[in-house]
């Protein structure tokens, strides 16, 4: 047709689609089925929702959780044509693309890559969770130290360390606990 752009070589890339928030993992579910029920498996490759594995300590025991990385978006892996716009934007619990109005814009490959990678360490290693950082009033609840107060000096999340400035006979004293050993004030 006169005056359209010519058409490049189509490739799979990943696009970012608002929908509401919490209702990611039930917007993927319907967009899935809408996929398989209109037969464009092979235009709509993956339908994901970024999530990442943390431990956190709640109530005095630890536990691992899955947490959203980017609520209110999932990531869509297709070849982008009208057809497979619509049946994206068609989807119910579905917002828009992230891009300018009329061009839905693709995530880069790094950092597609950055985002599963990260999924992927997450799995095999939960990220810690930490309720304070560096100069925040904390209690140690567990330890010598049990029931002083300090002011964290330095956070080692690859650890899962803390160091808290202690007062112990009128002097600041450097202390290092886990970081389960301690909460905020």
């Amino acid at each position: 047709m006169a005056g359209e752009a010519p058409q490049t070589a189509k490739e799979f890339r990943w696009y970012v689609v608002r929908v509401a928030s919490n209702r990611e993992e039930r917007v993927r579910d319907n967009l899935l089925a809408r996929v398989k029920s209109v037969g464009k498996q092979e235009r709509v490759r993956n339908v994901l929702v970024p999530t990442e594995k943390v431990a956190e300590i709640k109530g005095g025991k630890r536990r691992e959780v899955q947490r959203k990385i980017f609520p209110g978006y999932i990531l869509v892996e297709m070849l982008l044509d009208e057809e497979t716009w619509y049946l994206v934007r068609g989807t119910s619990g579905i917002g828009d693309f992230v891009g300018s109005d009329s061009m839905p814009m693709p995530m880069e490959p790094h950092e597609v890559e950055k985002l599963v990678g990260g999924m992927k360490s997450t799995e095999e290693k939960p990220k810690l969770q930490m309720q304070f950082g560096v100069g925040d009033k904390v209690k140690i609840k567990e330890g010598p130290f049990e029931n002083f107060s300090g002011v964290v000096a330095e956070v080692n999340a690859q650890k899962g360390l803390v160091r808290v400035n202690v007062m112990i006979f009128g002097r600041e004293t450097p202390v290092e606990l886990e970081y389960w050993q301690v909460e905020p004030v």
